[in-house]
């Protein structure tokens, strides 16, 4: 097999195929130098190293091995997820107009509700679960910019045609972002699907130890709007540091693996909340009941991720209560990760989100799926 044909996990695991000719080394190097030197002629000695705030090795392997994962031209990484939408949103003029879907993660959807209204950027809604409403919330606008998509969207599950959602926005003139940090590159390529953009908090699954803050943007091409992005951070330096970047790139080799399994254990756990007397409701597109299951199939292949949310019967004290009594899952702020967390979403979130007071968000790890599993009915008995 050719470097050229290997599959996208063999990609991950060798950091792109890395080897250091100098000398033999199959790890990529951390190098912390914010400066680089230059010759007599005041030229760089190498040009593609000019200054850390935007130009260093430190973190241009992880972007070679993410573009390639994505089926992108290039990526830029960012100091967080959030570095990394602040980036996309700056470029946009005042005027501007952009559609969020109405399920989407929470702290993106503040910042961006707040930004754009000191801006005067315009900003309109549809319904995540139907990519058709799009065509309404474009409606009326004539300087769409952006169409931005979530899916599955945190914590409500609900999944967005990528493909229809792209060829609306296409239409109207606008481009395609799609936030896929709860897919990652492992299940779903947005780019192939339509989409102009792909955004990841890194610091979810590709980095997957919850030890790094990182995001990322991955172009299908260049466009004035990528150039853009790439000015914006070239000028404000919102990158990640030297070891930050090392450590997302060591956990990206791990990517298909850690994902892969915990998919395996989410599925199970979907099942087995399903059939559980204390449980209203699962939402995760895995399931065959779920309303995006048909969609899911199509876009994401070969499993429906590791977050999965769930309502226990009961309100807003039975569920904290059940968290409470977790043993081995943890609650925590987070998805992605090789352990597994939980979260009560509706204490974080303002009224208006309408998050329902019963519903769990589960970030599934990669412990035994048979202690999670137990651990989670011991939990639910007595509701």
């Amino acid at each position: 097999m050719s470097v050229d044909s290997s599959s996208k996990a063999t990609i991950a695991a060798k950091a792109g195929h890395f080897l250091d000719v100098n000398t033999g080394a199959v790890v990529p190097e951390i190098q912390p130098s914010t400066t680089f030197a230059r010759d007599d002629r005041y030229q760089l000695i190498d040009p593609a190293n000019t200054y850390a705030r935007d130009a260093s090795p430190s973190f241009v392997y992880a972007e070679r091995v993410l573009a390639e994962l994505e089926n992108g031209d290039e990526c830029r990484l960012f100091a967080s997820g959030m570095a990394a939408i602040a980036a996309i949103f700056y470029t946009l003029k005042p005027g501007s107009h952009v559609v969020l879907p109405d399920s989407m993660y929470w702290g993106a959807k503040s910042w961006i509700h707040a930004h754009c209204h000191r801006q005067d950027i315009f900003l309109s809604q549809y319904h995540a679960a139907d990519a058709d409403s799009i065509v309404d919330a474009i409606a009326g606008y004539n300087s769409t910019q952006l169409v931005w998509v979530e899916t599955p969207s945190n914590p409500m599950m609900h999944v967005t045609d990528i493909e229809l959602a792209a060829s609306h926005a296409h239409d109207a003139g606008a481009l395609l972002v799609v936030d896929s940090t709860a897919s990652t590159p492992v299940i779903t390529q947005p780019l192939d699907l339509g989409a102009d953009l792909v955004v990841h908090s890194a610091t979810k699954a590709l980095n997957g130890h919850s030890d790094v803050l990182a995001g990322a943007i991955v172009t299908a091409d260049s466009h004035d709007l990528w150039l853009a992005v790439c000015a914006e951070r070239a000028g404000a330096g919102a990158v990640p540091g030297t070891f930050e970047s090392w450590l997302l790139l060591r956990g990206m080799r791990t990517l298909f693996v850690r994902v892969n399994a915990a998919m395996k254990s989410a599925m199970a756990i979907a099942e087995f909340l399903q059939s559980h007397s204390a449980i209203e409701a699962v939402l995760y597109p895995g399931l065959v009941n779920h309303p995006g299951h048909d969609i899911a199939s199509r876009q994401m292949q070969g499993g429906y991720g590791s977050l999965l949310s769930f309502l226990v019967n009961g309100d807003s004290t039975t569920a904290l209560s059940v968290a409470g009594k977790l043993q081995l899952i943890t609650s925590a702020t987070s998805l992605g990760g090789v352990e597994t967390l939980i979260e009560h979403r509706h204490t974080l979130e303002p009224e208006e989100n309408a998050i329902p007071e019963n519903l769990l968000r589960l970030s599934v790890g990669i412990e035994s799926v048979e202690d999670l599993i137990n651990d989670l009915d011991q939990a639910l008995r007595g509701i």
